[in-house]
């Protein structure tokens, strides 16, 4: 052999260092107590609430606390209001928010003139500042109006439509007249009867409540309308029938209006003539006895006439 071996210390082989060899430092590196801390943060990462906790409901704490520490300044609140106020008065400003007129329709020229009168409103105006509730409850409390719809439309226009209330009759009272619709609901003052010779006229105790029967006898009127006066109401429980020549037609409670159509019907038959004789009241309050008052001067024209049939006086 080429290789010659000096001594037995070329002979011995190196062993390779194990585990039991190394150093202590390695051992704490490897030992899992260590990383006990780290190990429960892990822990709790995996738990939602913690989660929640760390992501949302933390940083929401810390702004609310900072911006509950700005706004206890006084200074800091004043100029935040400020800030707000001038944001608010350019966003009202602008000419897409703003009201420029008012439109009326339904409602006939003194209605329309009476709304402008309780809305006295400088256009243009801020959409902003137009209370619509408010406002429709101020028109629908007019007497002329039975509904109405308050709405901005388009074009910067406060549009009112009105369902106006139609006067039916004119109603007599110690105060004057006033009109009331078919429902005996006020409508309005009335200066004279002249202004709505189209109307029937009432008055009496409770003749407002009891409008539409009056309504209903001014229907089958028509043969005796020019000479009709009114109805006055009775005792709050019957109609008397007003005419010219100080006649009256004293009608029932119950049916009044086929009562009043029997008298027509005996005005207008030729051979009777009702309305047109010497008499002051047919009373028809008991229709099976119909009552027939006279005027004085018919009465005392009869009684003559008797009398000379009886023989008994001259006729002077």
């Amino acid at each position: 052999m080429r290789q010659v071996i000096r001594n037995e210390r070329d002979l011995e082989v190196t062993p390779e260092p194990s585990n039991d060899d190394m150093p202590d430092m390695g051992m704490a590196r490897l030992d899992p107590t260590a990383s006990r801390l780290k190990y429960r943060l892990e822990r709790l990462m995996l738990t939602p609430i913690f989660r929640f906790a760390l992501r949302v409901a933390l940083p929401i704490a810390v702004v609310v606390g900072g911006v509950s520490a700005w706004f206890s300044v006084e200074n800091n609140r004043e100029a935040f209001n400020l800030m707000v106020a001038d944001v608010r008065a350019a966003v009202e400003s602008r000419p897409e928010f703003q009201v420029k007129l008012m439109a009326i329709d339904g409602a006939s020229e003194p209605v329309a003139e009476l709304i402008r009168a309780e809305l006295p409103y400088n256009f243009p105006i801020s959409s902003f500042d137009v209370d619509l509730s408010e406002m429709q409850a101020r028109i629908g409390a007019l007497d002329p109006i039975r509904s109405v719809e308050v709405r901005i439309r388009q074009g910067g226009v406060l549009q009112i439509d009105v369902d106006e209330r139609k006067p039916a009759v004119l109603w007599r009272t110690a105060d004057g007249l006033r009109l009331l619709d078919e429902a005996g609901v006020l409508v309005g003052p009335a200066n004279s009867r002249g202004d709505r010779p189209d109307l029937p006229v009432i008055a009496g105790e409770a003749s407002e409540d009891a409008v539409a029967q009056a309504l209903r006898l001014w229907s089958v009127s028509g043969p005796i309308q020019m000479r009709l006066r009114g109805f006055e109401r009775i005792g709050a429980r019957r109609w008397d029938v007003v005419l010219d020549r100080d006649q009256r037609i004293m009608l029932p409670e119950k049916q009044p209006v086929q009562a009043l159509e029997r008298v027509i019907a005996m005005a207008m038959a030729p051979q009777v003539d009702l309305l047109a004789r010497d008499l002051t009241v047919v009373d028809l309050r008991l229709p099976r006895r119909p009552v027939i008052r006279m005027t004085d001067q018919a009465t005392q024209q009869m009684w003559r006439i008797k009398l000379i049939e009886a023989g008994l006086g001259t006729g002077n």
